[in-house]
């Protein structure tokens, strides 16, 4: 599912990510080689390997010599949490803004927020959560 207008290697990235914080991509399990993304997003095998290696830079994937990338070990604790912070940022922090220019109060827009179609337990957005 590569979309246009944005970086191949920031979607590989986001990819191999996304199979880790979903699990299909379990710690210490071994990550698709660049050259299995290239092949499959049929990209050049150049572009996966910088997606891979910003993994690498980033402490989610480790190389083992001679057999490929790993999953590092609290890898998906940490980009669930990377994650997490860039959700409040890019959607808490402007409602938070917007909510204080209404004078809404925390029980108030608690209240909106609850009255507004709940997640369900389908929704990927709710795996790994809890409500």
């Amino acid at each position: 599912m590569i979309e246009e207008g944005r970086a191949l290697f920031l979607q590989i990235a986001e990819q191999v990510e996304d199979s880790i914080i979903d699990g299909a991509l379990p710690e210490d399990g071994q990550a698709p080689s660049t050259n299995e993304l290239a092949a499959f997003y049929r990209i050049n095998p150049a572009t996966a390997a910088k997606g891979i290696g910003m993994l690498v830079d980033k402490g989610i994937l480790y190389k083992r010599r001679g057999i490929g990338m790993f999953v590092a070990p609290g890898a998906r604790d940490s980009l669930l949490a990377e994650r997490r912070e860039a959700f409040a940022a890019r959607f808490i922090d402007p409602l938070l803004l917007e909510a204080r220019k209404l004078a809404l109060d925390a029980d108030e827009l608690a209240t909106l927020i609850r009255a507004r179609k709940p997640l369900t337990a389908e929704s990927p957005a709710t795996e790994g959560t809890s409500s």
